[in-house]
């Protein structure tokens, strides 16, 4: 049995803002782009690997969530606690070196982890803290 992720979530506050990051500094394809009033659902992912995606979606849009409740997501999101994802890149350095000069905020440069990994870590303009490790 084969099991891969398909498809995962990461919210977004500005859709053009993160397909923007997405596309043009890490390279990922728009792969669907699907609005509902005033709400996008985006999906992105790497070209070379067609079966997994991202999908950029609103926050907080479940109708069964209080005001409250979407108050506070929206401040998770903006502290980087509400979702996460990690990536992994065979140049770790040329990466990191683009996502530098974008707009987004680095919260760790390249280094060498205890785990063993060398990776870095970022907030995408959604506030999602993103994390990019050195493929061995």
């Amino acid at each position: 049995m084969k099991i891969n992720i398909h498809h995962t979530f990461l919210p977004h506050l500005d859709p053009e803002a993160s397909v923007a990051f997405y596309r043009d500094v890490l390279g990922f394809e728009v792969r669907n782009d699907v609005g509902y009033e005033a709400m996008r659902w985006v999906t992105i992912g790497p070209a070379d690997q067609p079966d997994t995606s991202i999908v950029l979606t609103p926050p907080a849009v479940d109708p069964g969530l209080t005001d409250a409740e979407r108050q506070t997501i929206n401040e998770l999101i903006a502290k980087g606690a509400y979702a996460s994802v990690v990536f992994a890149t065979d140049d770790l350095d040329a990466l990191y070196e683009r996502v530098e000069a974008s707009s987004v905020e680095v919260i760790q440069e390249p280094m060498e982890q205890d785990w063993g990994s060398r990776d870095f870590a970022f907030r995408d303009p959604a506030g999602n803290t993103v994390r990019v490790q050195q493929l061995a």
